[in-house]
């Protein structure tokens, strides 16, 4: 494949490239040596699980790899202890080396529900590395002439620091590390290639200042969208409770899936659900036009995402377990059990509770409109307000109906 044609292919769904023509420049540079791209992506192991959010950039790695080039994933056991500030307004927690460890082994097992583990030509297997390899042997002499490659001001034009700074919130002398410790990271691996998300523009674009200045050619920067939460509004987060979790289970994955507001589901086709162009094109006609009933188009979406992440199989049950339960009203084959034992009950425990405590919503907002919608039963009543206390219930939460 001519690297103008794997352009086309690597270019698609991003946000932005930069250098512009960078990308290309480069493919045609490294075909002409002969050596495949080295394209890096860090993650910083801050929580146990990995979420859909996270797999728009693996999506994309997985196609540089099936183009036979070289994925170089960076888990950030340093960074992560200082926590990357890229669209935060206070300073993250931090995290000790023992929890950073026992979040990346998960990682590292989650990650290749995406990429290739056990590659054959011309896919090449996945190099992994933890930035501890390079930043654990520094001395205080390299770290001070590491950070003399930038002044205060020039960290302070980060959008979110100028944010904090100008509202006069906290921010740590640690925290202004970390988009030197991640442009560095791209130095150590000699990175031809750096993706992530629109908020990390600022860290993405020190990697290539800092390659410059130790005699690397700077990388090229490819920007990824940001996947946004079940809630509709903001962008997927475990602490926000709005996300799907790539271990769900087969029926929780789909039902969370069923919950989306109708707006937010093109962004799904197009960044986790792995369709080509042709595909594409169908669902955004079908979406625009109304020539198949959204509720349809969302149930086509939750069987593969779930056909992603488990099996055709089990993709085929959910979905038939969900319009058994919620549009027959029928009890579906295999039903979740879920009882009070699992959650504190005391009075001011509600049914909006019950229903995250048991799954069937990712948040309570989303736990709210799925009662709104009239989607929520007990025993075959409708739930139509948010506010009843579950010790009023002596049974379970019958789930979301999906009509």
């Amino acid at each position: 494949m001519t690297p103008e044609e794997q352009f086309q292919i690597l270019s698609r769904g991003i946000e932005e490239t930069l250098p512009e023509g960078a990308l290309l420049e480069r493919l045609r540079e490294t075909a002409r040596e002969r050596r495949p791209l080295r394209v890096k992506q860090g993650f910083d192991p801050t929580a146990p699980d990995i979420h859909l959010g996270h797999t728009v950039g693996l999506r994309k790695l997985r196609q540089f790899q099936d183009l036979g080039h070289q994925v170089v994933l960076i888990v950030g056991d340093y960074t992560g202890m200082v926590g990357d500030p890229s669209g935060r307004s206070k300073t993250r927690p931090q995290l000790s080396l023992d929890e950073l460890e026992s979040n990346a082994a998960t990682y590292l097992e989650q990650f290749f529900k995406v990429l290739d583990p056990a590659p054959s030509p011309p896919r090449l297997p996945v190099e992994i590395h933890r930035n501890g390899e390079w930043f654990a042997p520094m001395g205080l002499a390299e770290v001070i002439r590491l950070l003399a490659s930038f002044t205060v001001s020039q960290l302070l034009e980060r959008d979110d620091f100028a944010k904090r700074f100008e509202a006069e919130q906290p921010i740590g002398l640690h925290e202004l590390l970390y988009p030197v410790m991640q442009g560095y990271d791209s130095v150590a691996i000699r990175a031809d290639v750096e993706l992530g998300g629109t908020e990390q523009k600022f860290n993405l674009l020190t990697g290539r200042e800092l390659q410059r200045l130790h005699g690397q050619p700077p990388q090229s920067i490819m920007t990824l969208p940001l996947l946004i939460g079940l809630d509709g509004v903001q962008r997927m987060s475990k602490s926000l409770g709005n996300y799907v979790g790539v271990t769900d289970s087969p029926a929780e994955m789909f039902g969370k899936i069923m919950s989306l507001p109708d707006g937010t589901m093109g962004s799904y086709w197009r960044l986790v659900a792995q369709v080509d162009a042709d595909e594409m094109q169908r669902i955004e006609r079908q979406l625009a036009d109304g020539s198949v009933h959204p509720m349809e188009l969302k149930k086509r979406l939750g069987s593969r995402i779930v056909s992603l992440y488990h099996d055709d199989s089990a993709a085929d049950q959910a979905r038939q377990d969900f319009e058994t339960q919620f549009s027959r009203r029928e009890i579906p084959a295999e039903l979740e059990e879920f009882g009070p034992g699992t959650m504190a009950l005391d009075s001011k425990t509600g049914i909006v509770d019950l229903i995250v405590a048991s799954g069937i919503a990712g948040s309570r907002g989303a736990a709210r409109r799925l009662i709104q919608q009239g989607a929520v039963d007990l025993d075959g009543v409708r739930i139509e307000a948010p506010d009843i206390p579950v010790d009023f219930m002596i049974s379970t939460c019958s789930g979301l109906a999906g009509r």
